[in-house]
C-alpha cells in the first residue's frame, strides 16, 4: 500500500506543478492534466521537456519598452486612415516595436509560381547582402533552385545568411547546408531537435518566413521553399497560398526581425548600417509589421486579430489552413456574426493532418449557430493565412488562426491599410469561394457519434497542436 501511495502522491505533485505553471492558460493545463491522466510519468516528462515557458519573455519585453514609448510618442491616431475606429488606432499605435510605416510599394503574390519567380528575381538583384529565413527547406528541385541562387551569389561576395527551423526542416540533409556554407553563405538552424529537446524548448518553432535583399525588398507571407507548395504534393494536390512583397519603411522592420533571430542563432549581432538603407519609395501604403512569439510580453498577433475582430463592423474573412482559436476569438467571431457581420472561414477540405480537422470541427457548431459561415477549400490544400477587417485593415504573414501560432510559434504578420492591397485580397477570397463546399449546419449536426466523439479528443488536446 506504500508504493501505491507513494505513486498517489507523485502523480498529485505533477498535476500541481502543471496547474501551478500553467495558471495563466486553462486550456493548455487540462490538455497537459489529460495527457498526465492517460500516461502517468511519461506525460509529465512529456510536459517537462515540451511546454516549458520561454525564459527571454521579460527581458525582451524590457529591451521592447523604450521603442514602445518612442512610437507612442511619434504617432498619433491620426495617422491612420479617418474611417477606422478609434480604439483600434490606439491600441495599434501602443504596440512595442511596430510602428507605422507610409512609404511603401506592397504587392500580393498568389501562390507559390508567382512568388518563387519574384523572390528568385529579386535574389539575382541582390549587391550588398541577402537575408534568407524559413520554417521548411527542402533538397528538392525547388530547395536546389534556391540553393543555386544562394551559392552564386556568395561566390560573387554577396554576404548570404540563412536561418532555417529545427524542427520544420529536419528532413534537410546535413549536405545541403554543407554545400551552402562550403560557398561562403552562413548558416544557422533555429533549435535543432535534440538541441530543443534537451533545453526543453521542442515544442518552440521558429515559423517566420521572411527574405530581406540589401534592406530595401522584403517579403512575407505562407510559403516556403519545397516542390509541394508548386502542388508537387500527390495527396495534397494543387497548393493555393498566399505572399508578400514590399518595398519602402516597412522593410527595416522585416530586417529588425531577421537580424533578432540572427542574434539569438549565431550569438552574434550585427549592427552595419547598409543594412538599413533610406527607402526611395514616393508611394504611400501603409504598413505595420508584428512579430509575435514565446519571449515577448504581449502575445502580438493574436491580440492584433481579436482587436480587428472586435472594431470590425461589417465583415470579417478569415482564410487559415488550421483553426483551432483560443477562446477570446472564438468569443469575438460569434459577437460579431450574432451582431450582423459578415463572418466567413475558408479551410481546406482535406488537410495535413487528420487531428487538426476534427479539432477544427469541433469549433463550428457553436460558431456556425451564431451565425459565422464555414467553406470547405475543394481544389486543392489552402495555405494561405489572410484576414479581411472590412475595408480598413488587412493582415497576411505566417500566422494560423490556431494556439500554437498565437502562443507557442513565432510568427511575423504584416498588418495592411492600403486600398489596394485589401481590394487585391478580397479578389482573392473571393476567388477562393468559387473552389468552396459551404458547411450547412443542419447538415452538419447529422454527422455520426464517432466523428464528435474524436471532435472531441481533439478539442481537448487542441491547446497542444
Amino acid at each position: 500500500m506504500i508504493w501505491l501511495a507513494s505513486l498517489l502522491l507523485l502523480f498529485i505533485l505533477q498535476a500541481a506543478a502543471i496547474l501551478l505553471s500553467e495558471y495563466k492558460r486553462p486550456a493548455k493545463s487540462v490538455a497537459w492534466l489529460s495527457i498526465l491522466y492517460v500516461f502517468p510519468i511519461i506525460g509529465f516528462v512529456m510536459y517537462y521537456f515540451m511546454a516549458r515557458e520561454y525564459v527571454r519573455r521579460k527581458r525582451v519585453y524590457r529591451d521592447h519598452r523604450g521603442e514602445r514609448e518612442r512610437f507612442v510618442r511619434e504617432e498619433g491616431p491620426e495617422t491612420w486612415p479617418a474611417s477606422m475606429d478609434k480604439r483600434l488606432c490606439e491600441w495599434l499605435r501602443r504596440i512595442p516595436g511596430a510602428p507605422l510605416t507610409v512609404r511603401n510599394r506592397v504587392a500580393v503574390l498568389t501562390n507559390a509560381a508567382a512568388t518563387y519567380d519574384a523572390l528568385l528575381e529579386d535574389l539575382e538583384l541582390a549587391q550588398r547582402h541577402i537575408h534568407f529565413e524559413f520554417y521548411t527547406i527542402r533538397d528538392d528541385e525547388t530547395g536546389r533552385r534556391f540553393q543555386d541562387v544562394l551559392i552564386r551569389k556568395a561566390r560573387e561576395g554577396i554576404q548570404v545568411r540563412v536561418i532555417y527551423d529545427g524542427m520544420g526542416s529536419y528532413q534537410l540533409p546535413k549536405a545541403y547546408v554543407d554545400k551552402l556554407r562550403a560557398a561562403g553563405c552562413e548558416v544557422y538552424p533555429f533549435l535543432k531537435p535534440l538541441i530543443a529537446f534537451f533545453e526543453k524548448r521542442l515544442n518552440y518553432r521558429n515559423h517566420r518566413k521572411i527574405v530581406v535583399v540589401d534592406g530595401k525588398v522584403g517579403f512575407v507571407g505562407g510559403i516556403n521553399i519545397g516542390d509541394e507548395y508548386l502542388g508537387g504534393d500527390p495527396k495534397l494536390g494543387f497548393w493555393r497560398d498566399t505572399h508578400l512583397k514590399m518595398e519602402g519603411e516597412a522593410v527595416a522592420d522585416l530586417q529588425r526581425t531577421f537580424l533578432t533571430d540572427w542574434a539569438f542563432v549565431s550569438g552574434r549581432q550585427l549592427r552595419n548600417k547598409d543594412l538599413f538603407p533610406k527607402p526611395d519609395v514616393e508611394e504611400e501604403a501603409h504598413v505595420q509589421i508584428f512579430s509575435s512569439g514565446p519571449d515577448r510580453y504581449w502575445d502580438t498577433i493574436q491580440e492584433m486579430f481579436f482587436t480587428g475582430m472586435i472594431a470590425a463592423r461589417r465583415r470579417i474573412y478569415v482564410t487559415t489552413p488550421y483553426f483551432i482559436p483560443d477562446p477570446s476569438i472564438t468569443m469575438a467571431l460569434k459577437t460579431a456574426a450574432s451582431s450582423g457581420a459578415d463572418v466567413r472561414v475558408i479551410l481546406p477540405y482535406k488537410g495535413d493532418s487528420r487531428i487538426v480537422r476534427y479539432a477544427s470541427q469541433s469549433y463550428m457548431q457553436e460558431l456556425l449557430q451564431a451565425g459565422v459561415r464555414f467553406y470547405l477549400y475543394r481544389k486543392g490544400f489552402i495555405h494561405a493565412k489572410v484576414i479581411l477587417f472590412d475595408d480598413f485593415m488587412a493582415t497576411a504573414g505566417t500566422a494560423n488562426m490556431d494556439m500554437r501560432s498565437f502562443f507557442s510559434n513565432f510568427e511575423l504578420n504584416a498588418v495592411l491599410f492600403s486600398q489596394s492591397a485589401i481590394r487585391r485580397l478580397e479578389q482573392d477570397f473571393t476567388m477562393d469561394l468559387q473552389e468552396c463546399e459551404e458547411v450547412e449546419l443542419a447538415a452538419f449536426l447529422q454527422r455520426p457519434k464517432s466523428v464528435k466523439c474524436k471532435e472531441a479528443i481533439a478539442r481537448l488536446l487542441s491547446p497542444l497542436f
